[in-house]
């Protein structure tokens, strides 16, 4: 029961871990149809964009509004087009771009795949209660994009199938 569409999925969140790279090797080893945007990962670069292009800022205040507006073509724009957003809240830093993507996803109707450990259940809540799915891991997230993408579920052996 496969889809034929090819499904582009936006990753959001913290930057720190590997788990954008273990949710595309994931997609790539069970061959889905899924391609993938996100924004800018490179922590300085997506800092001093709008001052880099635009000119220098005396005020930090400035300086971080020109980055941020200028972020916000690529996120805005990526979200937009995407068919599903995976949101990622990391342990050692808050991500209050990543609360705002989700937000932003949640808005536009866009199905959000949330993705945190139980200690920020409390503080994710009503993030969460907007999500579709909320994960804890990578692995997850790809069990979850194969079976909306495939109709099929990890390990499971389909009993109708099985019979004939």
């Amino acid at each position: 029961m496969t889809s034929e569409a090819n499904w582009t999925v936006y990753l959001s969140g913290e930057i720190h871990t590997d788990w954008r790279e273990q949710i595309k090797a994931g997609v790539a080893t069970a061959d889905l149809p899924v391609t993938f945007s996100g924004p800018v990962t490179h922590h300085e670069a997506s800092d001093d964009c709008g001052v880099t292009i635009l000119g220098a800022e005396p005020n930090k205040f400035w300086h971080d509004h020109k980055g941020a507006r200028m972020n916000a073509i690529r996120t805005r724009t990526l979200i937009e087009k995407a068919d599903a957003v995976v949101v990622r809240f990391g342990e050692k830093y808050k991500q209050w771009n990543a609360a705002f993507d989700a937000g932003y996803a949640a808005a536009l109707g866009k199905p959000l795949i949330v993705m945190h450990q139980d200690e920020h259940a409390h503080a994710l809540k009503e993030i969460d209660a907007a999500a579709l799915a909320v994960t804890k891991t990578p692995a997850e997230v790809v069990d979850i994009l194969r079976y909306v993408t495939k109709g099929e579920l990890a390990g499971y052996t389909d009993r109708s199938e099985a019979a004939e």
